[in-house]
C-alpha cells in the first residue's frame, strides 16, 4: 500500500496514488478431500469491482483440478475445486491467482491429499420427541483421524426445502463415529402451526415439526437429503373439569384430522400424550348436555405441552 502518513501541507490539495495489491489466496479447509470438494479465498485490495480474475488448480504431481475466469467484487473471491477421487495421497494442492488488467498474480497455499470421507448409519436415538427428552444423534465416519473436528447442524424440515437452521453443535470423531446429546425445545406457539382443515383449502396435508441433522467435515456435508431419518414432535394435552356431573366422555379433534375419545376420571381429569401439535377443539358430553371444553366455565385447567 502506498504511505499515508500524514508529510504534506494541509492548505493545497495533493494526489496521492494507491496501488492495488494480492493480499493472500489460500484454501479455506486444511486437507484436499478424493472425490470431494476444496474451498479457497482470494483477497486483494484497490483493484476494483468487476476486475477480471483468472484462477488455475493443480497438484504438485500433476493433476488438473480446473480453470475459473471470473470477476472479483468488494476486494473478495471465494470458490471452490474438485479433487480427483484418484489423486494420489502424497500430493498436495494448491491454485495460482492472476489479475491481469491489474498486473498482479499470486500462488496459493498448499494443502496435503486426504483420503476419501465416507459417513453412513445416520440416525437419531428415537422416532418422536417431547420437549425436554434428550436425543442421541449418531454416525460412523471413515477417511478421518480420531479428534477430527465436525459440525452437527440441525433443521427444521420444510416440504419446499427452506429448511430452518435450528442449533450448531461442534462435534469430534472417535473409533470412527460421532455421536452427540441434544434437548429437544419447541419455543414457538403450536397454535401457529396449520391444521389439516386450513391445510386442504391449497391442496397440502397436516405436516408437525420434523427434524433431520446434517454433519460437516472439512468443508463437506452430509445427510442434506435427510439420511438421518425425520425426527418429529409430539405433544400431550392435560385438561381437569371444574363441576364434575358424572360420566363425562370427550372427543378431541385434532390438528392433523384424527379424533380421540375417552372417559373423564373421578377428579375429571384427563391426560392425552403423543399428540399432533396444533390447534385443537375438544367436545365434552355430560348426562344431558353437549359442550365445547374451552369454551365453557367447567374446566379448571387446561394444559398444553407448550405451558410444560
Amino acid at each position: 500500500m502506498a504511505d499515508l502518513e500524514y508529510n504534506k501541507a494541509t492548505d493545497s490539495e495533493h494526489e496521492i496514488k494507491l496501488d492495488s495489491q494480492l493480499i493472500y489466496a489460500a484454501w479455506r479447509t486444511g486437507r484436499a478431500r478424493a472425490g470431494g470438494k476444496a474451498g479457497f479465498e482470494v483477497m486483494t485490495a484497490l483493484v476494483g469491482n468487476g476486475a477480471k480474475i483468472k484462477i488455475e488448480g493443480k497438484s504438485e504431481n500433476g493433476k488438473k483440478l480446473g480453470k475459473i475466469n471470473d470477476v472479483i467484487k468488494n476486494n473478495k473471491f471465494v470458490g471452490e475445486f474438485d479433487i480427483p477421487e484418484d489423486i494420489d495421497l502424497d500430493d498436495a494442492v494448491f491454485f495460482k491467482v492472476e489479475l491481469p488488467g491489474n498486473g498482479l498474480s499470486g500462488e496459493s497455499n498448499r494443502i496435503p491429499a486426504a483420503p476419501a470421507i465416507t459417513v453412513t448409519n445416520m440416525k437419531w436415538s428415537a422416532k418422536e420427541a417431547r420437549r425436554e427428552d434428550v436425543l442421541t444423534l449418531s454416525a460412523d465416519v471413515s477417511g478421518c483421524d480420531n479428534g477430527t473436528d465436525a459440525m452437527v447442524t440441525i433443521y427444521e424440515y420444510d416440504r419446499d426445502n427452506i429448511h430452518d437452521k435450528i442449533v450448531e453443535i461442534p462435534a469430534k470423531i472417535e473409533k470412527d463415529k460421532i455421536e452427540l446429546k441434544w434437548e429437544y425445545e419447541y419455543h414457538e406457539d403450536t397454535d401457529e402451526i396449520a391444521t389439516d382443515e386450513e391445510l386442504k383449502k391449497y391442496g397440502k396435508s397436516y405436516n408437525p415439526p420434523e427434524y433431520f441433522f446434517v454433519i460437516e467435515i472439512d468443508g463437506q456435508k452430509f445427510g442434506r437429503d435427510q439420511e438421518s431419518g425425520l425426527l418429529e414432535f409430539k405433544d400431550w394435552i392435560e385438561i381437569q373439569l371444574m363441576n364434575l356431573v358424572g360420566d363425562e366422555t370427550y372427543t378431541l379433534y385434532l390438528p392433523d384430522g384424527t379424533e380421540r375419545t375417552g372417559k373423564f376420571d373421578e377428579e375429571g381429569f384427563i391426560r392425552e400424550d403423543k399428540i399432533p401439535p396444533g390447534k385443537y377443539e375438544i367436545v365434552i358430553k355430560g348426562k344431558d348436555e353437549e359442550k365445547e371444553s374451552e369454551e365453557g366455565d367447567d374446566m379448571a385447567n387446561i394444559e398444553e405441552g407448550e405451558k410444560d
